[in-house]
């Protein structure tokens, strides 16, 4: 049987990022941390490719630059039934490939010294007193350690007896031709929040693929939590938005995933095991995940460092560390924000006050682009949001923003 130090499953942004970070901090240990990929490279991922700056910031920490084609981003547009706001920033993102952005950090992993092993899917996952080991169609494989960065479906989270949650969403995408009511400078991502009928939103992000010019059009749209088979019909929501542009489904390839949010309550680690990116929970209102996925491995590669370090697999601080990261606190903020938004009745006042522009949208958004926000206007856009927050019932979300403030960095 093989053995390893550190096995991690999934071979995407979190998984790969992971073992970059942790190789960086303990270049001795590189030749014995192994990424599982089930597929090989390249391979696609359906996604919309929006990468905040901040992402590509945290992989330059330790010298890994992704050069792939993409479209830079300079801003955001968002419509809502009563207007719609545009917000420009200067390079404060990109969209990209995933078929070429997986394959480009599996080759830094392996640049590391890191084993990249493709076409290794694991099937099951046991336990005994030494780690774990990994059912996989090479035969079963030992580890010491064990990273869960397999995605929505995640088997080391189920091996690991977490529950998943009951947040998820269904998300369908296709990539067109540009039409005459697109952006015609390309830079800004937009989203669409008119609709009523269904929790969630649309999306139009300019992208490139072959060297086409094309747009990534998408909707994203929230499972019922009691009753799943309620939930809408995202293909035929995707075909009636692209039927207002003029375009027809049925000329595209369809792609359809499912996302799970994050939830704050649940556990992502036991000893000698950790989850990271999708297997632990990304973004549940926007369903944001490659930037969140890079802050997820640069987390548990640093970790991970410590804890072999210390030779201490007694893991379980892992989830306390996430909440309380700067990670942990944006989603956790998310997580407060969605029920008070998608299907419920404070959702026109929420609406009047981000068609004001207040400063913490700016904000945000420079934090997706990973631009500085000088500490004063921070704590004034926190301030301003929490005091409008309990207005319109919101005062659990006023409550996190309080939280975030004082625990923002200078």
């Amino acid at each position: 049987m093989r053995e390893i130090e550190v096995a991690i499953v999934g071979g995407g942004p979190a998984g790969l990022t992971a073992a970059l970070f942790l190789a960086h901090a303990k270049p001795e240990l590189a030749d014995r941390i192994a990424v599982l990929e089930r597929e090989r490279y390249p391979r696609d991922k359906f996604c919309a490719g929006a990468m905040g700056r901040r992402a590509d910031k945290i992989l330059a920490e330790i010298g890994v630059s992704l050069d792939v084609p993409s479209v830079p981003i300079h801003g955001m547009s968002a419509a809502f039934k009563r207007g719609t706001i545009v917000l420009r920033e200067p390079e404060i993102g990109r969209v990209v490939r995933r078929i070429e952005m997986d394959h480009a950090l599996a080759n830094a992993a392996r640049a590391r010294g890191v084993s990249v092993i493709e076409g290794m899917g694991v099937a099951s996952v046991a336990w005994d007193s030494h780690g774990a080991v990994l059912s996989t169609p090479q035969g079963p494989l030992k580890t010491r350690v064990l990273v869960g960065a397999d995605g929505v479906g995640s088997v080391v989270r189920r091996a690991m007896g977490l529950p998943f949650g009951r947040i998820r969403a269904q998300v369908a995408e296709v990539d067109t031709e540009p039409v005459a009511s697109d952006d015609p400078a390309r830079e800004l991502l937009r989203f669409d929040f008119t609709h009523r009928d269904f929790p969630g939103y649309l999306w139009d992000f300019p992208t490139v693929s072959g060297g086409r010019r094309l747009v990534c059009r998408g909707a994203y749209v929230l499972s019922p939590r009691a009753d799943r088979s309620e939930a809408a019909d995202v293909k035929q929501i995707l075909r009636a938005h692209l039927r207002t542009l003029g375009l027809d489904l049925d000329r595209y390839r369809l792609k359809r995933f499912s996302e799970r949010g994050f939830e704050p309550s649940l556990e992502l680690s036991r000893p000698g095991a950790l989850l990271a990116g999708e297997a632990a929970g990304i973004d549940p209102v926007l369903g944001e995940g490659i930037p969140q996925a890079i802050e997820y491995g640069a987390l548990a590669g640093r970790y991970l460092a410590e804890k072999l370090t210390q030779n201490d697999l007694d893991f379980r601080s892992y989830t306390g560390l996430v909440r309380a990261s700067r990670l942990g606190r944006d989603l956790r903020l998310r997580a407060a924000f969605l029920d008070r938004y998608y299907e419920s009745p404070l959702r026109d006042g929420i609406e009047r006050y981000i068609l004001t522009g207040p400063p913490i949208l700016r904000a945000g958004l420079r934090y997706f682009g990973g631009k500085p926000v000088p500490r004063a206007d921070r704590l004034k856009s926190l301030a301003s949001a929490a005091l409008f927050a309990p207005r319109i019932g919101l005062r659990a979300i006023a409550s996190e923003i309080v939280r975030t403030a004082r625990r923002s960095p200078r």
